[in-house]
């Protein structure tokens, strides 16, 4: 399945974007929420795999500094991932024309959907699915971006990184920064936005993830006042949608089949 360009300019400022599968005015969506380096790219193969599994249109964007996206100023703010869902994320919806979704985010984009939906009941979003969240900061995980800062410092990260960041330096240093800095376990601490959250959740949590425990999903599951669907993955890492394609889409085909087959209202028919 070939992705369609749908890029777009916001406030004067290019958003790289692409659609896979049918649009908005034809079927429900699924967004895409990349990783804390991520871009539309680097989701590889897995939103054509997720339009075909489900039927529903597939829609992911690089966030500015990513991708082909416009880049940013660095440092990044400790509240990049707050900054994006509350003052973002809504505005690319729009864009988009997205009408009813789930809301799909993998690792930072996984936080940023929570917080997008324990901060706005925003009727469009059906749902939520969570591909290795984080909800807090734990220490070994802190101890993997160091090893990943001394990657970037002494072997061709920055070159690898730059086949798919126009921006590679904002790319990595604004994530890498902002992680490494001592005040940023203040500033990723959900169980707040977790409580608000109106709609179900799916959390995708790789047993042997080297940048979260199971602990994430236990506090997901403990604070969350909606549903929450868990699938662990024994020996996966912080990629399920990659290393574990299968399995990880045949939880999410059931979890957005379900929601939209009970609650969705039927697609209005587009005249000819």
């Amino acid at each position: 399945m070939t992705p369609r360009d749908a890029s777009f300019a916001l406030d004067g400022r290019r958003i790289e974007a692409a659609w896979w599968g049918s649009g908005p005015e034809e079927a429900p969506s699924l967004v895409l929420l990349h990783e804390g380096l991520g871009s539309v790219a680097l989701w590889r193969d897995f939103p054509a795999k997720l339009a075909e599994a489900t039927g529903f249109g597939v829609f992911a964007y690089s966030r500015f500094g990513y991708g082909q996206s416009d880049s940013v100023k660095l440092p990044r703010p400790l509240t990049y991932m707050q900054d994006e869902a509350q003052h973002l994320l809504g505005r690319v919806l729009d864009a988009a024309g997205i009408r009813h979704c789930v809301l799909v985010g993998h690792s930072d984009g996984a936080s940023i959907a929570l917080i997008y939906a324990g901060s706005f009941q925003d009727p469009r979003m059906r749902g939520i699915a969570l591909l290795a969240p984080h909800v807090m900061v734990e220490p070994f995980c802190i101890s993997e971006i160091e090893r990943a800062r001394d990657r970037w410092n002494t072997t061709d990260l920055r070159a690898r990184m730059a086949k798919y960041h126009r921006a590679p330096d904002a790319a990595f240093l604004g994530w890498n920064g902002a992680w490494l800095d001592p005040g940023f376990a203040s500033a990723l601490e959900l169980q707040p936005e977790i409580a608000h959250v109106r709609v179900p959740i799916l959390v995708v949590q790789g047993e042997a993830d080297p940048y979260g425990t199971l602990e994430h999903l236990r506090i997901i599951e403990r604070e969350s006042y909606c549903p929450v669907d868990s699938l662990v993955l024994p020996g996966i890492g912080h990629s399920p949608h990659l290393e574990a394609p299968g399995p990880t889409l045949d939880a999410m085909a059931d979890f957005a089949g379900r929601i939209f087959r009970d609650h969705e209202p039927v697609m209005p028919k587009q005249e000819k």
